[in-house]
């Protein structure tokens, strides 16, 4: 994995803070502009060359997905996201000449990255690694800037390169706008409970939060679950517009997410307990495991404040009541709890992992019920 220096976003400015909260317009320098940098555990990045990448992939997707549907064959999965809602420019047709580059670019996507998978294939990783680290460059091949020659494989760095002002003077202010209103509502709550958070998921899985801020990188579009997170370093990738980030998930997914560069003892625990007893390890179990413990983590977070006393009342508000658990299950969980048996899996965490995060077994011994239960 090219090891790459991430290039944090520094600071933030009042007008920046109102445009993130209000939409107000301000002029920026370049594309990589400021975000919160006082905050603790995450950092977060709208990167030009990132968004753009996400941008083609899910629109190569699409367009191959069509081609297989119109002739019959197995269409895509298309769930990488949201149409967005085209605003000025993006709205117009773009004139011949574009249409070619921007055909072209979707073609090469189709060809070389449309059917692979962006949390597993290392060409993949690599590349949005590396857009990363050059987001404050304006090109990516160093023609102009010698410090600006990612080095990517292949014909890509051209290829983005063609389609930049196209993205940049057509989509890239509306999904820069989306990310960043995603960012200042996610804030508040990174900036009061991260640390605690962090601190106790960490100690779940008998482990240590990273010692550096991890990185976030906000696209429009993501993949098809909405958020993915690769290793070596680890970096969050989050679809600001997908409708299963939003409110109170927004802030579970994210911690979701990074939550699975510290839940790699859970997983070597489930694979050396299978195989003393000599069982196949369990699909998706420390995945579930995962959503699960994020969700118990945060419960009392996400609930809400007590109702009001009414006026010229003297009883003492009513607290809201906690929620029952079948009601926090996260939003992929509920999705195919049916389809993967994650429903099962739910009932074992219930029975054998819930008494461990109630401090009332160990964690050695709640491996060892779930894996004998499963």
């Amino acid at each position: 994995m090219r090891p790459g220096v991430s290039r944090a976003i520094t600071g933030i400015c009042l007008s920046a803070l109102l445009a993130l909260t209000f939409g107000v317009s301000t002029p920026r320098a370049q594309d990589t502009d400021t975000m919160d940098a006082s905050l603790p555990v995450f950092e977060f990045h709208s990167g030009f060359w990132v968004n753009l990448h996400h941008f083609l992939y899910h629109e190569a997707r699409a367009k191959l997905a069509a081609r297989e549907s119109a002739s019959g064959g197995n269409a895509l999965a298309r769930s990488d996201g949201p149409v967005l809602k085209q605003s000025g420019a993006a709205a117009n047709p773009l004139t011949p000449p574009q249409q070619k580059l921007w055909d072209d670019a979707i073609a090469y996507y189709i060809e070389n990255y449309a059917s692979k998978d962006l949390l597993v294939n290392i060409d993949l990783i690599l590349l949005k690694n590396q857009l990363g680290d050059f987001e404050d460059c304006t090109e990516l091949t160093g023609k102009k800037q010698p410090r600006c020659d990612a080095g990517l494989p292949g014909r890509i760095g051209p290829v983005l390169e063609s389609v930049a002002p196209i993205y940049r003077s057509r989509w890239w202010a509306d999904h820069d706008r989306a990310n960043r209103r995603w960012v200042a509502r996610v804030a508040p709550l990174v900036r009061e409970q991260g640390v605690g958070l962090s601190e106790r998921l960490a100690d779940i899985y008998q482990t240590r939060w990273p010692k550096e801020r991890i990185r976030v990188d906000v696209c429009a579009y993501a993949n098809g679950a909405g958020a993915y997170t690769t290793l070596d370093p680890v970096r969050v990738t989050i679809a600001s517009t997908d409708s299963r980030n939003q409110g109170t998930e927004a802030f579970e997914v994210l911690f979701h997410e990074a939550s699975h560069s510290i839940a790699l003892p859970v997983e070597a625990a489930i694979s050396r307990e299978c195989k003393q007893r000599d069982k196949p390890i369990p699909r998706n179990l420390w995945h579930a495991l995962i959503f699960y413990t994020t969700g118990e983590v945060l419960r009392p977070i996400m609930k809400g404040p007590p109702e009001p006393e009414k006026e010229g009342g003297d009883a003492a508000p009513k607290p809201v009541p906690t929620p029952p658990k079948s009601s926090i299950v996260p939003y992929e969980l509920r999705d195919i709890l049916t389809q993967r048996g994650w429903e099962q899996y739910h009932l074992l965490l219930l029975m054998y992992w819930q008494p461990y995060l109630d401090g009332k077994v160990t964690f050695g011994d709640a491996i060892a019920h779930l894996i004998s239960a499963a």
